[in-house]
């Protein structure tokens, strides 16, 4: 096994479960024979990782904490790291994530050059951090890839932008904040990307309406997504 693969057959994190999630599509009560309306899900994210991690995992976490003490960052500034699937991610404090990226990219050990953008989640039962900002950091002088989330709330949905670490981001944090909304406090020009400036509400949310507009083909009319069927 070399250095930057890790054996994809190792355990995965502990879940930590959020919510349980009954029936599919919202059916409840509809007399639906298909059973969908009787299952039962649990809504679990990935709970923290236990050290040692594996691999250059370690080594790199070492160097990590070592270059956030010396920049001043809190001990608190990551609030988990979760291995999984051979892929190492770092939950990191909205308010540190600055901090943090500068460490990245400039402390000898780490030497995290490119940042791959960032692009949006959302969890509406995650209470808290419904809103996920999800950054891939690689490593040109390592050859080594890591993974950063950030969380907010839908009631405060802010996140430092990065922009001044990492230019190449601009264009990703004004599409993230397009399509899920999230504020990226600090950026240049925070406007949309791709959506009309006018354009009502955040669409890759998942509380996003379908609406749509009806498509004709062949002289039959098919009825946009919200009017063709509802499962509430």
């Amino acid at each position: 096994m070399t250095e930057n693969s890790l054996s994809l057959n190792a355990p995965g994190p502990e879940l930590d479960v959020i919510a349980v999630r009954h029936g599919a599509f919202g059916v409840s009560g509809s007399g639906d024979t298909s059973g969908f309306g009787g299952l039962t899900e649990a809504v679990a994210m990935p709970g923290p990782t236990a050290k040692p991690y594996g691999g250059w995992f370690d080594e790199m976490s070492e160097e990590l904490e070592l270059a956030m003490a010396d920049r001043g960052l809190v001990a608190g500034a990551i609030e988990k790291v979760v291995v999984d699937r051979g892929e190492i991610t770092f939950f990191v404090r909205r308010d540190q994530l600055v901090g943090f990226v500068q460490a990245l990219r400039d402390e000898p050990g780490l030497r995290f050059e490119l940042c791959l953008g960032v692009s949006g989640a959302h969890y509406p039962l995650d209470k808290g951090r419904e809103l996920h900002g999800v950054y891939h950091f690689r490593s040109i002088t390592h050859g080594r890839q890591i993974r950063v989330e950030v969380t907010c709330p839908d009631a405060d949905a802010k996140i430092p932008s990065i922009t001044a670490v990492y230019p190449t981001n601009n264009w990703h944090e004004r599409e993230t904040f397009d399509f899920f909304g999230i504020d990226f406090t600090g950026h240049p020009a925070l406007t949309r990307i791709q959506m009309p400036d006018d354009w009502p509400g955040h669409p890759q949310r998942k509380d996003y309406p379908l609406g749509g507009i009806p498509v004709v083909y062949k002289g039959a009319t098919v009825p946009p997504p919200n009017e063709r069927r509802s499962y509430a």
